[in-house]
């Protein structure tokens, strides 16, 4: 569920929304949740100084009730 919302999120920021991945892996430290993006949307998705990533991650983790959720936005060089 949560990595559906998400990449909805995500989704309504970028440039080209079909090329939005969002891959959902469990470690010792909790839920860790990968944003793939195109690589011309990934300045959009971190944005000025990661407000944005930040903004992303805060609503991630009021969406997790209290469950351990990390989200990192990858850089994919293609």
């Amino acid at each position: 569920m949560l990595a559906s919302a998400l990449a909805h999120l995500v989704k309504g920021i970028v440039d080209h929304p079909g090329d939005v991945k969002v891959t959902s892996a469990s470690s010792a430290r909790g839920e860790v949740l990968e944003v793939h993006v195109h690589p011309e949307d990934l300045g959009r998705v971190i944005g000025r100084a990661g407000r944005t990533a930040k903004a992303l991650r805060t609503v991630v983790t009021a969406l997790a009730d209290g469950r351990r959720v990390r989200v990192d936005v990858v850089d994919t060089d293609d």
